[in-house]
């Protein structure tokens, strides 16, 4: 797992209009909050997202981008913006290459099965590319408003 005050792993990930987005254009520029969500258009994703969408205006204020970050395809993710009006910019990771660097890729259990997937984890990283929180695990709902508090803080 990822720890505080070390730089943020790198990644250029395309976005659900298949545009490529890098954490290395936003250092120095703006805070960033990288979330990992499990599965496009499933509840506690759809909750988490519309979340992150209704407060974009205070994130921009806060001088902050955020981006959501699952496993599915740009087209899944165009399609879950598109049917739930989201705003918040959703990254495809595929091969899992980012969810491996982030620690977020974990083995779970649900119904007694054991099978690998993304665990809902939230990091915030400053303008000079430091992580400055890495929240493991996290519940859905109302996580949003706790992560904007962090940002925040950062000032």
């Amino acid at each position: 797992m990822l720890q505080v005050g070390q730089a943020a792993p790198s990644f250029d990930l395309p976005d659900a209009d298949l545009r490529a987005v890098s954490l290395a254009n936003e250092c120095g520029k703006r805070h960033v909050v990288v979330y990992f969500y499990p599965k496009d258009d499933t509840s506690g994703c759809t909750l988490e997202a519309l979340e992150f969408t209704a407060l974009a205006d205070e994130f921009e204020r806060a001088d902050c981008v955020v981006f959501g970050v699952s496993r599915d395809d740009c087209g899944s993710h165009a399609t879950f913006r598109d049917k739930h009006g989201l705003t918040v910019q959703l990254l495809a990771d595929v091969d899992g290459e980012v969810c491996e660097q982030y620690g977020v890729w974990q083995e779970k259990e649900k119904d007694g099965i054991r099978k690998m997937g993304i665990v809902r984890s939230t990091f915030i990283i400053d303008k000079a590319g430091i992580l400055r929180h890495a929240l493991y695990g996290v519940t859905a709902k109302g996580h949003a408003t706790a992560v904007l508090e962090l940002v925040r803080a950062l000032d």
